[in-house]
């Protein structure tokens, strides 16, 4: 179905940006375009992952599921103040078929800063080569180590938080409703940032901004494609494919949805949070008008921007909060 209706107009300097960067930014993607996007990726500054020396960086390599290869996890934990911390367990995004444990880790390192947390960030295999469910496996496997190694490594395994962005943001949501149906590691809470939820890739938003922003419906059904195959939209999809096609959404952690009103997750975004809601779960839920997806990334210094990343910090702060209030509860 082609959209034939309006549209929600982009803040006008995510419209600026999305001009001046055009040949960067992603609208659409075939398949024959995975191999070049790849390419392109570039690794952030070692400062700036570290915030020069803030952060202790090392590598781990921990067994994934029987049959596959190690899970490799950036580990990042403070230098300047003791532990135990929480951690913000990351997933990179990618739409499933590109990026790396490194990817997208400065700004959750900036905000692991604020909040006295440690920084985890995951390397799950990649589709099309590694279809699912190798993704939320590796995924899975990472945090499963990590609560079982908190204590040896300095890490608060109550106060574990997955994180994600786009595709990780998908992938965060399915860890959580893995760790669920597992009855695994307790989540302190989830973070899902412009969430890739539903392979259906057939909501009002979606179709409205075919063409448009960034990472629209044609770059979405090739990610699904390359991830869930001749599966992808289709009757049997499992939720931890595609978190949308959880009907219980019931015994969550404490959830945080952030999304643009000018993209094309916004509408599973929002039902995602408004589900939860219903499940008597505890979701907040930020819409952004204007924002194309990854706003926060295309253009930092955008008011809307920091407004995005101030409403995580002051979320995540209360979270903490809490939970450490119900810890020194249950102590007493």
């Amino acid at each position: 179905m082609t959209w034939t209706g309006l549209r929600p107009p982009f803040d006008p300097a995510v419209e600026a940006a999305l001009n001046d960067q055009r040949n960067q930014v992603v609208t659409s993607l075939s398949p024959d375009g995975i191999q070049q996007l790849r390419q392109r990726s570039v690794p952030p500054d070692e400062r700036a992952v570290t915030r020069d020396g803030e952060f202790a960086r090392s590598m781990q390599h921990v067994a994934g599921t029987p049959g596959s290869p190690a899970v490799p996890l950036v580990l990042l934990r403070p230098t300047r103040i003791p532990g135990p911390w929480p951690l913000l367990y990351h997933l990179h995004g990618g739409g499933l078929v590109t990026g790396t444990a490194h990817d997208d880790v400065p700004p959750v390192v900036e905000l692991a800063a604020q909040t006295g947390c440690a920084v985890a960030s995951v390397e799950y295999r990649l589709a099309p080569e590694a279809p699912y469910p190798a993704a939320v496996e590796d995924s899975y496997a990472g945090l499963v180590w990590l609560v079982r190694n908190a204590e040896a490594l300095g890490l608060d395994a109550d106060r574990f938080i997955v994180e994600g962005v786009s595709a990780g943001g998908g992938l965060a949501a399915a860890t959580a409703l893995l760790a669920r149906e597992r009855c695994g590691p307790r989540l302190a809470g989830q973070m899902l940032l412009g969430p890739m939820l539903d392979d259906r890739n057939d909501s009002a938003s979606a179709r409205q901004m075919a063409g448009l922003g960034s990472w629209d419906r044609s770059a979405n059904a090739t990610g699904w494609r390359a991830y869930l195959a001749e599966r992808a939209g289709g009757p049997d999809v499992p939720a931890d494919a595609a978190p949308a096609r959880a009907t219980d959404l019931s015994g969550l952690p404490p959830t945080f949805v952030d999304v643009g009103s000018a993209e094309t997750f916004r509408d599973e975004a929002v039902d995602y949070a408004s589900r939860i809601w219903l499940a008597g779960g505890r979701a907040e839920l930020h819409v952004w008008p204007g924002g194309a997806h990854a706003f926060d990334y295309l253009v930092p210094e955008a008011v809307m921007s920091r407004d995005a990343r101030a409403a995580r910090l002051r979320w995540l702060t209360r979270l903490l909060a809490s939970s450490t209030s119900a810890t020194e509860e249950a102590v007493r």
